[in-house]
């Protein structure tokens, strides 16, 4: 007697277990494939931020609160963004030793990694102005001229023509813009630190505070040409105009009286 023949697969037997053989791979692949860029960078950015945190409990909670929200000794950090906190750490200008009418520039006592960590933290209380990258402040693109006629219609008033720098009312001032860096120029036109007013986007473009950063550097930097005489600090006429009439016509009224004290002695004699 013949056997049974053995019993017909179906069709589609062999597909399904291919399937379920893909299904199997890409859930293994699944668990242990290195995570996507997105995950890694979330994932740095995190510890960056847990890091700030650290760094900011110890030199910045003090005086603007634990979580930000500022004290009597020192503003609100929420919705300022990383870029002010670049500017005004990378500067030199926080953390402040005093209190007073206007915190100076001085030497700089974080790392660049510490300032990024931190920033990262301050930047995770409330949107604000990012850290611009170095596209927007480069020198690729500017047109200097254009940023000196800007600059002398928003910025000469405090700053003067140049940039030098200038004195404000109650013991304030506008820092001199000789050797500062462009980064820190751009964050502080989008920031607006301490007596200066912000200027976003809606006021100076991208490209205006490119133009006036070409400026600065062409009328402040080693390359810049000198065509001599006494600078006067850069505030233009007005005090090229006072020098010349107190020194100048002084100078012609000393030579007259001698001229003269001159003459009388001759006719005595």
């Amino acid at each position: 007697m013949k056997k049974l023949s053995a019993r017909r697969r179906h069709p589609l037997a062999a597909l399904v277990v291919l399937l379920l053989a893909l299904a199997c791979t890409g859930g293994l692949y699944a668990a242990f494939a290195p995570a996507s860029k997105a995950q890694a960078d979330e994932t740095a950015q995190s510890l960056a931020i847990d890091e700030g945190k650290k760094l900011y409990a110890v030199g910045c909670a003090s005086c603007h609160g634990t979580g930000g929200q500022g004290t009597t000794d020192g503003p609100s950090l929420v919705g300022v963004g990383a870029a002010s906190v670049d500017f005004q750490v990378g500067t030199g200008r926080m953390p402040a030793q005093q209190p007073g009418a206007q915190v100076p520039r001085k030497k700089v006592i974080y790392s660049q990694a510490e300032i990024d960590q931190l920033a990262a933290f301050v930047a995770s209380l409330g949107a604000g102005p990012a850290v611009p990258s170095a596209e927007k402040y480069g020198p690729e693109g500017a047109d200097s001229a254009k940023g000196g006629e800007l600059f002398r219609n928003n910025c000469a008033q405090c700053h003067n023509f140049t940039g030098k720098g200038g004195a404000l009312t109650h013991g304030k001032y506008a820092p001199t813009l000789e050797d500062v860096d462009p980064k820190h120029i751009y964050e502080a036109m989008q920031t607006g630190p301490q007596n200066m007013p912000s200027f976003p986007d809606s006021t100076l473009t991208e490209q205006n505070k490119k133009d006036i950063i070409a400026y600065l550097h062409a009328v402040n930097s080693d390359d810049t040409v000198d065509p001599g005489g006494l600078s006067l600090g850069g505030l233009g006429p007005v005090s090229e105009g006072l020098f010349g009439w107190i020194f100048g016509l002084g100078g012609c009224i000393a030579v007259a009286v001698w001229v003269a004290a001159r003459t009388a002695k001759a006719k005595k004699s």
